[in-house]
């Protein structure tokens, strides 16, 4: 601890301060563990953390409006209409309750039940850790008729709380400068908190989120800015994810009740389409990998359908075995449940462990769906007839794998003919590049390193699998040989599943490489939107990356460079060139199969020198309509979202 640090906390020097700012200094040293990652992932969750307490007076009853402003200089300002966070003296910590919430972590309201009965925050850190990874913040709490404030330097108060004046209205106002020493990225995306605002406001319905960019101005000088709020809550939010399908029926099934001490709310709607999307959450957290409320939701949903329509001998005639899958095909469903001490699992720490959920789920959905499909005859018999058909597309689909198994011509080890695999059998090092056009695997083939580094050369534009019945994508030769090489398997122990099993995946790197051009970017959806509905756990384990080939290759005399943007070409020109085009030399590539064997090696496949990025999912709700929207029949929204986004792609004329 330094003397300046003793100082600033008003020369008082305790153990319980050492302990405190020893606190916030694990934080700044390893901010990873605390907010996941220092990227522009870790960069909003900074937001997410405010706004979660934010949320959690308005879970307890006592706000129902939240602010969130961009600045102009990139500092971040939330405001909401609750109670204001406490100001009084803190008998155990020996100052006032608004800076303990502020400078100790784990303190706070949550972990007092009486404060609040849920809440969110799934790394309970709160807002001292965003304190900590700010070179500012300020603090405001309107409250008892006063305003109160307490000003903070990464984590460490500049002085005590004081009154700054006096209010009508109730609330806490923070903003924050996150730390440019700490985070790769400090400039905020718009679309990215919009996206989870958006979310939030679906999941608890009534409250007002506004979001405003004070960073963009229209004609009129006046910022960019977006309110959410909806009254309908998950009905609404599974009409959202579900707008660029063909809806079965246009009911949403609305289940919202409390089972054994747990709230439960679920929206259901069922489309023409062939992939489950179940979208979960436990207190407002996306648990991507689902967990026991999820597994309940499932439960009751098979044996419900699976009884009624036994019972109305609905089955009789289709003379098929039914799985539990086909229950699910063409479903879009929302749950969201609220838990007092939710535990934590999984990958990604997103998958719920609760086992008295499951009961709960599975009770709540199961009596609310039997009674709709009772009272509704007419649409019951819809869902069971797309049921039927799904049976009869799965047994399809396990014929064509087993044909497809028999006919491959396959090398040794039963893979893809196409795939030059590489001589480590170790996933956590293999590489497998899927690598658009012959000509360019061609090139990849000979300038990879062969010990860790795949390459599969896909011929063509693969399945856009979001228009295909779910058997189609086996009799597919590039879809087969993608799963094939990557040795995923459906189902267990023989049972016709789609759930992909993943435990066998031959390598932990699976990258995409395609031209850097309108047909490059299209391949690349194909083949994500292939993952996100097929096999998703490869990106939700962080498996998939997409290469980024150069642009263009500056000479001049014997300076070169690769640039992958306009800006680093520019910046070359204005070294080497005087500023002027036309004394430097440019070569821009149109595609891979331009590259020789060195240079594909040297700018995209070295592991010192490539760029890749990796597929996150963010947002799986949001994923699911933009890959919905975007690879569906429904060309209206898709013109709209790429005429929004092209400014943004890089589109060749």
């Amino acid at each position: 601890m330094t003397e300046e640090q003793i100082h600033s906390n008003n020369g008082s020097y305790s153990a319980e301060n050492i302990q405190v700012l020893e606190g916030l200094e694990a934080v700044r040293k390893r901010p990873a563990m605390y907010i996941g990652d220092i990227s522009n992932k870790g960069l909003h969750h900074l937001v997410y953390e405010v706004v979660d307490n934010s949320i959690d007076e308005a879970l307890a009853g006592y706000c129902d409006h939240i602010e969130v402003i961009i600045n102009e200089d990139n500092s971040i300002t939330v405001q909401d209409n609750g109670r204001g966070i406490p100001v009084d003296y803190h008998e155990k910590e020996k100052k006032s309750a608004l800076e303990v919430v502020m400078t100790v972590l784990h303190a706070g309201g949550k972990f007092d039940k009486g404060s609040y009965k849920v809440s969110g925050g799934l790394h309970g850190v709160g807002v001292s850790c965003v304190n900590a990874l700010s070179t500012h913040m300020t603090t405001q709490v309107f409250r008892n008729g006063k305003i109160y404030q307490q000003e903070y330097a990464c984590g460490h108060p500049l002085y005590s709380v004081k009154e700054v004046g006096t209010t009508d209205v109730t609330g806490t106002r923070q903003q924050f400068w996150p730390d440019g020493s700490i985070f790769t990225e400090t400039v905020y995306s718009y679309d990215i908190l919009a996206t989870r605002m958006r979310e939030l406001a679906y999941l608890n319905a009534g409250i007002k989120i506004s979001l405003t960019d004070l960073r963009v101005k229209d004609e009129e000088g006046n910022p960019l800015k977006e309110i959410f709020h909806s009254e309908e809550g998950l009905k609404e939010f599974v009409r959202y994810v579900d707008s660029s399908r063909e809806h079965l029926m246009n009911d949403v099934i609305y289940i919202n009740t409390e089972k054994q001490g747990t709230p439960v709310e679920v929206a259901i709607m069922y489309n023409t389409s062939y992939s489950e999307n179940v979208h979960s959450y436990v207190n407002n957290i996306n648990t991507i990998e689902g967990g026991t409320h999820l597994a309940g939701f499932r439960r009751a949903l098979t044996r419900t359908l699976k009884k009624y329509a036994e019972d109305n001998k609905m089955l009789e005639k289709a003379k098929v075995e039914i799985s539990g899958d086909d229950f699910r095909e063409g479903l879009t469903a929302v749950i969201s449940i609220k838990v007092a001490e939710p535990q934590f699992e999984g990958q990604t720490k997103t998958k719920l462990g609760n086992n008295e959920v499951m009961g709960a789920v599975d009770q709540a959905v199961g009596e609310a769906l039997s009674y709709y499909l009772e009272e509704h005859p007419k649409e019951a018999k819809l869902i069971v007839d797309k049921v039927i058909l799904a049976a009869q597309a799965r047994i399809a689909a396990r014929k064509a794998r087993e044909s497809v198994q028999r006919k491959s011509p396959m090398s040794g080890g039963g893979m893809p003919g196409k795939l030059a695999d590489c001589s480590s059998k170790d996933p956590e090092e293999c590489e497998l590049f899927l690598v658009e056009g012959d000509s360019a695997g061609g090139s990849a083939k000979q300038g990879r390193n062969r010990a860790f580094q795949a390459i599969l050369p896909l011929r063509g534009k693969i399945l856009n699998v979001e228009k295909a019945m779910w058997h189609k994508a086996f009799e597919s030769d590039e879809v087969n040989n993608i799963i094939q090489a990557l040795g995923i398997r459906f189902g267990v122990d023989g049972e016709d599943s789609k759930e992909a099993n993943i435990d066998k995946l031959r390598y932990k790197k699976i990258i995409i490489m395609t031209d850097a051009d309108v047909d490059g970017s299209h391949i690349d959806t194909l083949i994500m939107t292939l993952f996100f509905r097929y096999f998703p756990q490869v990106i939700q384990q962080g498996y998939l990356y997409i290469a980024t080939p150069p642009l263009y290759l500056c000479t001049k005399g014997k300076n070169k460079e690769y640039c992958w943007t306009d800006q680093q070409r520019q910046r070359f020109i204005d070294a080497y060139g005087g500023g002027s085009e036309n004394a430097v030399h440019t070569q821009r590539y149109k595609g891979l199969g331009e590259m020789n064997p060195e240079q594909l090696w040297e700018t995209t496949m070295n592991p010192e020198n490539r760029m890749l990025k990796q597929v996150h999912l963010e947002n799986a709700a949001e994923a699911d309509y933009i890959f919905s929207m975007l690879m569906g029949e429904d060309v209206g929204p898709r013109r709209e979202f790429i005429e929004k986004n092209a400014t943004y792609a890089n589109i060749d004329a």
